[in-house]
């Protein structure tokens, strides 16, 4: 259903394609835009019990978007360290294929927050932290991404280091 990748020599094993999702802070998300034109839009995001979760307002383009068709492209660039001599990039990133969902069950969305929560600013205090989940989660819409497909590659520099 999903191609294979072209370079397959220098495809990532899956569990460091899913440390690079856990490690990650900001990822691409595409959907299926107005009039059929692609809308990518960087953000947040978590990677948490093998899905992908993000937040934002319940309204705008890349939500009207999943409602429309759910199934999303996520990427994840991990390093790019530009080699100007070699006229290429040391790069690791990660591609996912799956189906996202607007969340609608307050307590599970309340759980997830929590977690992202922490996941962005570890050292708040739990009262601080609830309090702006509590504030926040009247007017914030939750999407899970279920992952389908899930590749991760490095550039041929990252690949020769491996090799040797």
């Amino acid at each position: 259903m999903f191609r294979e990748m072209r370079r397959k020599k220098q495809q990532i094993p899956d569990n460091e394609a899913i440390a690079i999702l856990e490690n990650g802070k900001v990822g691409i998300l595409a959907v299926n835009g107005d009039n059929g034109y692609p809308y990518t839009v960087p953000l947040n995001y978590m990677f948490y019990n093998g899905k992908i979760y993000f937040h934002g307002a319940s309204e705008g383009h890349k939500f009207d978007s999943i409602k429309n068709n759910p199934k999303v492209s996520f990427c994840v660039i991990s390093q790019d360290k530009i080699i100007p001599e070699k006229y290429t990039t040391a790069y690791e990133s990660v591609v996912v294929f799956g189906n996202a969902k607007i969340m609608d069950d307050k307590e599970e969305i309340k759980k997830v927050i929590y977690d992202f929560a922490k996941k962005f600013h570890p050292t708040d205090t739990e009262e601080n932290r609830m309090f702006n989940i509590n504030s926040d989660i009247k007017t914030m819409a939750m999407v899970e991404i279920t992952p389908e497909h899930i590749t991760g590659k490095e550039g041929l520099e990252l690949y020769k280091k491996r090799i040797k």
